[in-house]
């Protein structure tokens, strides 16, 4: 992971690019590990912890009836996260988080392990779904992290 990390902030640095993350089910783990590597500061602008459906709305601009049509875990949410996290930023590159990492929350409809990544770069914006293997809530968390290094890096690749 850490190799990957190494080669997002020199490409970054090298295209002058910035980004930022708006994390729920993560806590802050994406930024933590792009944070952990020396020279970050040049390119990370922001990561926000959206956890709450509150903070998704105040912070995030979320609105309210798309968290309650559709829930905290969507690909609607994941998209006001992502576009309004690059209004709120205004990196280059943003990337929003929302799933559930158990062990408690899932549904039949929403199990554990679902997780939304969104990325936007300049018009573009993507929002992918995953559905991650229920092997606990580190195992989700890590792995929605290694999965967004790998958009990121096919993105500015």
């Amino acid at each position: 992971m850490k190799s990957s990390v190494q080669k997002i902030i020199a490409i970054l640095k090298k295209k002058k690019l910035k980004i930022s993350f708006a994390e729920s089910c993560t806590g802050g783990l994406l930024s933590s590990v792009i944070t952990s590597i020396s020279g970050s500061s040049k390119v990370f602008s922001m990561g926000l912890v959206t956890y709450s459906n509150e903070a998704k709305n105040i912070i995030l601009k979320v609105p309210k009836q798309i968290i309650k049509k559709y829930g905290a875990v969507s690909e609607e949410c994941c998209l006001y996260m992502t576009k309004n996290l690059s209004k709120t930023s205004k990196s280059d590159i943003s990337l929003s988080i929302t799933g559930i990492a158990g062990p408690n929350g899932g549904t039949k409809k929403k199990p554990i392990g679902l997780v939304y990544i969104g990325i936007k770069k300049g018009k573009k914006i993507s929002i992918k779904k995953f559905l991650f293997k229920n092997k606990g809530r580190n195992y989700i968390q890590k792995t929605t992290v290694v999965k967004s290094l790998e958009l990121i890096l096919s993105l500015i690749e």
